[in-house]
C-alpha cells in the first residue's frame, strides 16, 4: 500500500492525483492552504478517515516540514512525495510592482519544491521498497514566454533542480521524477484568454502521471503530444523562436494594468 504526499492538492492537478492514488488504496497526505477544500476531497475519497489533511501556505517552510514530520509518525514514511503546489501569474520587469509578484511565483514554485522534499530525504533512505520525488514543471520552463518570466523561470529552475537532486538521490535508490505538464483544464488555466493546444483534463492527466511516477521515468511531457512540441522549441534557433513567439498573447498580470 502506498503512502503519498501531495501539494497543491486542494484542486486542479493535486486533487486528481490525489483521487487517482486515494482510488488504487494509497494513503494519502494532501498539503494545500485552504484547509475547507482539503477536507471537502478527502471527504469524496475512498477510506477518508486514512488521509491527513495539511492546511499550510507552501512558502511556510517551518509548517511544511512539521506536516511532514507528522506524516512520516503516522504512516511510518512516504513512498512517494510530489511537489505540486504552483501558480502563474503575468509579470512585466519593467514595472516595479510585478517584482513581488515575481518572488511570490519563484517561492511558491521553486523553494517550495525543496522545501518539500527536504523532510523526507532521510527517511527515505532507510526504507526498503522504492520511492519517489516527483517535481512539477511546466511545458513554459522549455524556452521564455513572453508576459510570463516568472513562471517561465521558476519552472526551468523546477526542471534543472530536479535533474541535480535525481543524480544526488541515485547513490541511494531514491528516484527522482519530473513531470511537466502542457496545458491542463485547471483553475489556473481557466484564466487564460487564449488558445491551449491538446488541452487535457485533469483525471486524464492524473492516470498517465501516475503510470510515468510507477515506472520511474526521470523526466515527461503530458500530454505526449506537448512532448513533441517541447522538443522541437528546444531545437529552434534563437532568431527562429523570437520571430514565432515574440508577439504570443500574455498571460494576465495580477495587477491587471495594461502593460
Amino acid at each position: 500500500m502506498k503512502r503519498v504526499f501531495i501539494t497543491g492538492a486542494s484542486s486542479g492537478i493535486g486533487a486528481a492525483l490525489a483521487l487517482r492514488y486515494a482510488q488504487h488504496g494509497a494513503t494519502l497526505g494532501l498539503l494545500a492552504r485552504r484547509g475547507e477544500s482539503l477536507q471537502a476531497l478527502i471527504a469524496t475519497l475512498p477510506y477518508p478517515e486514512k488521509h491527513r489533511a495539511y492546511a499550510v501556505d507552501v512558502r511556510d517552510h517551518a509548517a511544511i516540514r512539521a506536516a511532514a514530520m507528522d506524516f512520516i509518525e503516522h504512516t511510518g514514511g512516504a513512498d512517494i512525495v510530489i511537489a505540486n503546489a504552483g501558480i502563474s501569474h503575468g509579470t512585466l520587469t519593467e514595472y516595479a510592482e510585478d517584482l513581488p509578484v515575481f518572488e511570490s511565483i519563484i517561492a511558491t514554485n521553486l523553494n517550495a519544491t525543496v522545501a518539500t522534499f527536504a523532510p523526507f530525504i532521510a527517511a527515505m533512505k532507510l526504507q526498503k521498497t522504492p520511492t519517489r520525488l516527483v517535481g512539477i514543471g511546466s511545458v513554459a520552463g522549455i524556452r521564455g514566454l513572453p508576459g510570463a518570466a516568472a513562471y517561465s523561470a521558476s519552472k526551468a529552475a523546477v526542471i534543472s533542480y530536479c535533474e541535480s537532486l535525481r543524480l544526488e538521490m541515485k547513490p541511494h535508490g531514491i528516484g527522482v521524477v519530473t513531470i511537466s505538464p502542457g496545458y491542463i483544464d485547471t483553475p489556473m488555466t481557466q484564466r487564460n484568454a487564449y488558445p491551449m493546444p491538446f488541452l487535457m483534463a485533469p483525471d486524464k492527466f492524473a492516470a498517465a502521471a501516475m503510470r510515468t511516477i510507477e515506472r520511474g521515468d526521470s523526466y515527461a511531457v503530458i500530454p505526449w503530444q506537448m512532448g513533441v512540441v517541447a522538443k522541437v522549441l528546444r531545437l529552434l534557433p534563437n532568431a527562429v523562436y523570437d520571430a514565432a513567439f515574440a508577439r504570443a498573447p500574455h498571460k494576465a498580470r495580477l495587477n491587471n494594468k495594461a502593460p
